[in-house]
């Protein structure tokens, strides 16, 4: 089985799995139709192996947007609380090796490439946030604009106070209770 591909039996459990949460959180995708969404997931396998990547590290991923210019559908992470099994990560490959001592296991950025998917924006984690709150104890980093990571810097958002907060951080920088979102357009 090629690596990003899912055998039949997980590919037919996954898809249960996000039509439960389809149902059960309807207000994240009002005027969606899951047939219409199963029948482009299972026309992209690759999207569906991601997804799948997306759950088994705790994001708990559904459908919040259809864009009808590019008729794509988007995929976040919708966990209360960042990530669990993506936490304690750096921002990018950079970052982790200017660390001299107590380097992470591993970088936000190439993880998400390992996975197929992107960090989420600003814009997206806004939106996301607008949907119901998320990181009310954790923080979740954020896809950094170049002219911020050129300066040694990444960004990374969380709800606290009833507010989301955009914070800056050495990209180097890393904690138990930051991990990453991560979004997947089929």
């Amino acid at each position: 089985m090629p690596k990003n591909k899912l055998n039949n039996a997980t590919q037919t459990e996954l898809l249960t799995i996000l039509h439960a949460r389809f149902i059960k959180n309807e207000r994240r995708h009002k005027d969606m139709d899951w047939k219409k969404v199963q029948a482009r997931l299972e026309a992209h396998p690759e999207k569906l192996w991601s997804l799948h990547e997306m759950e088994h590290s705790g994001g708990e991923p559904d459908v919040i947007a259809y864009d009808k210019k590019t008729d794509t559908y988007l995929f976040v992470d919708c966990s209360a609380e960042s990530p669990t099994g993506r936490r304690s990560v750096c921002y990018d490959r950079e970052g982790l090796e200017s660390r001299k001592e107590h380097p992470p296991k591993h970088n936000a950025i190439d993880m998400a490439k390992e996975m197929g998917i992107t960090l989420l924006t600003e814009e997206q984690y806004r939106f996301l946030q607008s949907i119901h709150p998320v990181d009310q104890k954790t923080s979740s980093w954020l896809l950094t604009p170049a002219n911020i990571r050129k300066e040694g810097g990444a960004i990374f958002g969380d709800y606290r106070y009833k507010q989301v907060f955009i914070y800056h951080n050495g990209a180097q920088s890393y904690y138990a209770a930051r991990g990453f979102r991560g979004a997947v357009s089929v």
